[in-house]
Order: structure tokens, then C-alpha cells, then sequence
């Protein structure tokens, strides 16, 4: 989730994935994707990045190693895919204002996308490190059994780059847009603004929150962030519902899901 205060209060950067998308089609997002094999070079990967090692971003996930990879991969997607870089440059944040460096950072966006180069390639050209410190785990989802499609995903809240302008890549997403939570979370409620329900569940704490300091003093107060599955219930005339490890009914649910790939 990248958030910024704006005028009219905080806040976040949402893209709407092509409505071609064999994935969560025409759906309003926040940056993100699969850990990439790249992602996973631990040591390597250290030698580029500030803020973290794969030990504490490993005890911060619960993990005994590897956890280096997940704040990897979400600031490797986020520039994929919204063209934001969380990245320093002798100790200064990176800024794309100016217009050939902007230009040359969309020729590395669009060769890291296509896998002709590595973010750690990327870092050592520039002279760049990741800014991992900038980012904050904030949750947990893994998709209920059923589904022919099953993720296990880390959601993370970061400041969005000062002298960046973040924006879909007209492919993968389609539509951009800054919205505060509140106007997101109504729209959505009025069918506008569509949204799956980890996307809503990571928007309703901001909702109430008004700048990015108070999101980013939120997050460092977390700690034991649970593992949320949902179940599936499928009703009678095979119409499937979702509940909430919290909600009446979910252990019956959890105890007897459905077939894996019997519902969408």
C-alpha cells in the first residue's frame, strides 16, 4: 500500500487490473506479485539494501529465513508495476523529477518486467540501494481452499517517494488512480469501485487514520500479525460465501472445504 498525505487527507495509490486478466479481473489493487527467484539471493541482496538483513526481515514474518525476499519482491513490484522506486542514492531518497532520469528509470521498469534485468543489476548501475526500512508488514492473507488459483500474501504500507509519480504500466493495469480509504471504501460499498476482500480488509484501519505518520506510528505498533485464511461455504444452490476466522461458523467451514478449483 503506497499512501501520501494529499489534499484532502491521507492517501493510497490504487490500480485497476485489465478487465482481461485471468486474475481478479477489472479489480482495484495495491502494487504487487509473485516472489521472483531473483528476489531470493539473500546475501546478495543485502549488499543492496538498507534498513534490513534476512534475519530480522526473516523474525519480523515469522520464517526462519528467506523474509529478506518478501520485502525484495514488494519493492520490486511496486516499481514493475506503479513505476514508484523505494531506493536511496548516497543516502538520499531517489527522485525521478527530472525528466531523462525519469525516462532512463522507465527504460529499467520496463527491462526488469520483461526479466532482461535483475532490481540488484539495476542497483549496482545506479549506485542504488533499496530502501527496505521504508516498508511496514502490516498483515497476512492466504486464499481459502477451493479456488483453482491459491496465494500466501504479505501485505506492506509504505511512504510513496517523494519527486515519483507513480502510474499504472497500461498492461497488467489499465487505470490508476489517489484515493483516500474512506472515498474508496464507499464507492466500493456503492458497487463503483470494485474490490476483492483482502484488498478492503487492509483498507478499513486507514480509514479513520488522517496523515501517513499516523499509518506508519500504526504499523510499528504491530506485532504477532496472525495468518488469516478464510474458509468457503457453499450453499445449497452451489452459491459460495466467505467467512472470516473471527465469524460464527467458520471452524464447520474450515473443517470441510471445498474441492480445490470447485469454486472461483
Amino acid at each position: 500500500m503506497l499512501i501520501r498525505d494529499g489534499e484532502h487527507g491521507l492517501e493510497t495509490f490504487m490500480l485497476r487490473r485489465n478487465p482481461k486478466s485471468e486474475f481478479v479481473p477489472d479489480q482495484f489493487v495495491f502494487p504487487g506479485g509473485a516472489l521472483d527467484i531473483n528476489d531470493q539471493a539473500s546475501r546478495e541482496l543485502e549488499l543492496i539494501s538498507v534498513g534490513l538483513d534476512d534475519v530480522e526481515a526473516s523474525k519480523r514474518l515469522g520464517l526462519e529465513s528467506g523474509g529478506l525476499a518478501y520485502w525484495v519482491a514488494a519493492i520490486r513490484e511496486c516499481f514493475e508495476e506503479a513505476g514508484a522506486l523505494l531506493a536511496e542514492s548516497d543516502g538520499r531518497q531517489l527522485a525521478l523529477a527530472d525528466l531523462k532520469v525519469r525516462e532512463r528509470f522507465q527504460r529499467h521498469r520496463a527491462a526488469i518486467y520483461s526479466g532482461e534485468l535483475t532490481i540488484a543489476d539495476m542497483c549496482r548501475v545506479e549506485g542504488l540501494s533499496l530502501n527496505l526500512d521504508g516498508l511496514r508488514y502490516v498483515s497476512h492473507w492466504i486464499t481459502p481452499v477451493g479456488p483453482p488459483k491459491r496465494f500466501d500474501t504479505r501485505f506492506f504500507v509504505a511512504r510513496s517517494p517523494e519527486g515519483q509519480r507513480p502510474a499504472h504500466d497500461g498492461g497488467e493495469t489499465v487505470e490508476s488512480c489517489w484515493i483516500t480509504p474512506k472515498e474508496a471504501m464507499e464507492l466500493h460499498q456503492g458497487g463503483k469501485f470494485e474490490m476483492i476482500l483482502p484488498t478492503v480488509a487492509n483498507l478499513e484501519p486507514l480509514v479513520d487514520m488522517r496523515s501517513v505518520d499516523e499509518v506508519m506510528n500504526w504499523a510499528d505498533q504491530l506485532s504477532d500479525i496472525p495468518e488469516i485464511l478464510p474458509a468457503i461455504v457453499v450453499a445449497s444452490d452451489g452459491s459460495p460465501s466467505v467467512l472470516l476466522p473471527w465469524e460464527a461458523g467458520y471452524e464447520d467451514a474450515i473443517s470441510q472445504p471445498p474441492p480445490d478449483g470447485s469454486t472461483r
